[in-house]
């Protein structure tokens, strides 16, 4: 009974597995008699509703990396899938499935779209472990088509108002041979949700990625008319580097030239090295300020702000110059002044002396000068000058002013600008 059990057994699962294999093998061959009659007679020469109708490719991007940005070169570098779409009604089928997914060997075979980057400096394509390409043909002949590509762009900057700057770096696509009365562009997903940009694909230092925004335009050349699309990806620099690296010290620098109007104006060699000190600081910082920026011939807000930093310091070493030359001179004065009283209050000890001696019988006494000397102390180069005490009130006041009416302009500038 046993073995008539077991022979009953594998005669059952051989006729099931012969079943399914042979609907395999029947599936199989229906889908390469669709894909072998679908290339039958197809020349990939020739754009769908060739002489006919405009191709209309619809397009759309996920962005997977954004970064990093480069202000010496003005450019900008991303990852994306880049998705195009379009309808070839030369691959309409009809069979067991509804959508046909293929590799990227089929790409070759047909008809796809010569989309170029017009502002794309490097473009790659990937490659690893096979090219990264998903092409997709539905029964209505529609096609999807999609690659993951690096994308190294130019990015136009302003930096008037670096580094409270904002830039809208822009990504420019569209047909590289066919005018738009051939091929047109259009957003697959419409203007707002055909760019996704996810919060952690961002991966920059300096920058906020606040957003982006598509648009299409017309460009008219000697070789016809062309549809450009264009995403400009809006960005916003952060300030806490330049907060810590420039900002910071010049303050502090301007602070420390300003203690020097403490300190006794006899005190020469100390207030000469306050001076010269934060000079050749300030000296230093606006250098390494511009390293981090491309070598453009305007002023930009750092540079602004360097500027007026220097101008403190320098006008904190030239009042020490003022006031060593007023007090020398004023001293000078003085003591011109009591060497004249001297040689007068001799003049008159002496003549004083000598109508005693006439008048007196006594005998001739040598006049003595024990009065005292007649040339007060010089009391002018030391103390406090009145430039330093005028100067005490004037600098931080003239200085607080400035950061006031510097931060508030250029952050309400940037505020404007982040609202457009």
């Amino acid at each position: 009974m046993a073995p008539f059990f077991t022979c009953f057994i594998l005669s059952c699962v051989s006729t099931v597995w012969g079943n399914q294999h042979g609907d395999s093998s029947i599936y199989l061959d229906n889908i390469t008699r669709i894909l072998d009659r679908l290339l039958d007679g197809y020349d990939n020469r020739l754009r769908p509703g060739f002489g006919g109708p405009v191709t209309e490719v619809k397009t759309d991007i996920f962005v997977t990396s954004f970064g990093p940005v480069s202000d010496v070169e003005m450019e900008y570098t991303m990852d994306v899938f880049f998705r195009q779409t379009w309808i070839d009604e030369r691959l309409k089928f009809e069979g067991p499935i509804e959508i046909l997914r293929l590799n990227n060997l089929m790409v070759s075979k047909i008809w796809t779209p010569d989309t170029f980057f017009r502002n794309g400096k490097r473009s790659i394509s990937h490659n690893m472990t096979t090219p990264n390409k998903l092409f997709r043909i539905m029964q209505n002949g529609t096609i999807l088509y999609t690659m993951r590509l690096t994308i190294n762009a130019e990015c136009p900057m302003r930096l008037m108002n670096f580094p409270m700057d904002g830039h809208a770096c822009p990504l420019k696509f569209g047909s590289y041979a066919y005018p738009m009365s051939e091929i047109v562009y259009t957003w697959k997903k419409g203007p707002l949700s055909s760019v996704e940009v996810p919060q952690e694909s961002s991966s920059l230092l300096q920058y906020d990625l606040i957003g982006q925004t598509v648009s299409s335009e017309r460009l008219k050349s000697n070789t016809g008319e062309y549809v450009i699309m264009t995403v400009h990806f809006h960005l916003q620099r952060k300030m806490g580097f330049f907060l810590i690296q420039t900002y910071i010290p010049c303050i502090m620098t301007v602070i420390l030239a300003q203690v020097s109007f403490w300190i006794n104006k006899e005190s020469v060699p100390a207030r000469t090295v306050f001076g010269i000190t934060t000079v050749l600081t300030m000296t230093t910082l606006s250098i390494s300020a511009r390293h981090s920026l491309p070598k453009v011939s305007y002023a930009t807000a750092m540079d602004w702000f360097i500027a007026v930093c220097f101008a403190f310091v320098f006008s904190a070493l030239i009042e020490f110059a003022a006031v060593n030359y007023f007090s020398t001179l004023q001293a000078n004065r003085e003591l011109r002044k009591a060497a004249a009283m001297k040689v007068a209050a001799q003049e008159m000890d002496s003549s004083s002396v000598l109508k005693k001696r006439m008048n007196s019988t006594l005998p001739f006494e040598r006049p003595s000068c024990s009065r005292g000397s007649a040339v007060p102390a010089n009391s002018v180069l030391t103390g406090t000058s009145i430039i330093d005490k005028y100067s005490r009130i004037l600098f931080p006041l003239s200085f607080g002013a400035f950061n006031l009416v510097y931060w508030i302009v250029y952050l309400t500038k940037d505020t404007m600008e982040m609202s457009r």
